[in-house]
């Protein structure tokens, strides 16, 4: 397969991404609806989930991506009869602990392939993610419009450190679809700089993930189209992994003595966007 065919396909795919995040992101039927059927077509994953590590991720995250809908629709401010408890903070609690267990399945499975320094990597994101107490809740409003957006105060370069050492996780673990992966890290990232806004993140990584596990658990189209597998180099994954943990130990540094002042996040009112 050529480079500018899985190029090109890549290209399309990240359009149809950013696509989806506007869409999920200020059309609730749509959301909601989406988290719905994504639950429903459990019968198709029999035929495409081929491992436990498969199986876990694609269940741990299309059913906290319904919890998540639920959410946003009982914080939107109109429909206050809805699932009341949702409005206080445990709910932001069990997200918090649903992104440390997804980062666990895939540390795990570092382990299991030898790729000890990606691990590490996956320890360390563990261990620095803001607590919900005060980082994570529920936005009401955006200007003049509301959207109910989950809103997460996650460091710009904590978020950057997590593509790279996911990217390098899916090198690993499964090259064939590393070009589509790819696009669900890269897309993210693109969205919260359009939007100029890095609270956004979290919310961006839910819905694409949560929409390109769908599609692998229901129909391979990936293969076809976006085959990366003549890709892989053991070596450079080595060096890769190298220079992921390097950068993850130099942030968790960082992120002691940050803690340690007690100015480990600034508010989002408070920051300055930039990179």
């Amino acid at each position: 397969m050529s480079y500018l065919s899985i190029f090109v396909s890549m290209a399309v795919y990240m359009l149809f991404l950013f696509l989806f995040l506007e869409y999920s992101r200020e059309k609730q039927g749509f959301y909601k609806w989406f988290s719905i059927i994504a639950i429903l077509s459990f019968p198709l994953w029999f035929l495409n989930l081929d491992s436990w590590f498969r199986w876990v991720k694609t269940i741990s995250i299309l059913i906290p991506l319904c919890f998540v809908s639920y959410i946003r629709i009982a914080n939107d401010g109109k429909h206050n009869d809805i699932l009341p408890s949702l409005r206080q903070k445990w709910p932001m609690w069990i997200l918090y602990f649903i992104l440390m267990l997804n980062i666990v399945e895939a540390t795990i499975k570092d382990v299991t392939l030898g790729n000890y320094f990606n691990a590490i990597c996956g320890i360390i994101l563990c261990i620095t993610i803001p607590l919900p107490t005060k980082h994570w809740r529920i936005g009401s409003h955006d200007g003049k419009n509301s959207f109910a957006e989950l809103i997460a105060d996650l460091p710009l370069a904590w978020c950057l450190l997590y593509v790279t050492w996911n990217a390098a996780f899916v090198y690993a673990e499964n090259i064939t679809f590393f070009a589509s992966s790819l696009c669900i890290l890269i897309v993210p990232q693109i969205w919260m700089y359009f939007k100029k806004r890095t609270d956004l993140w979290l919310m961006g990584r839910v819905y694409t993930l949560a929409v390109h596990l769908l599609i692998r658990a229901s129909y391979d189209i990936f293969t076809p189209i976006m085959d990366s597998s003549a890709w892989y180099n053991e070596q450079f994954l080595y060096y890769w992994g190298l220079l992921n943990v390097i950068l993850h130990i130099g942030y968790l540094v960082f992120w002691f003595f940050k803690l340690r002042n007690k100015d480990y996040v600034i508010p989002y009112s408070e920051q300055s966007y930039g990179y």
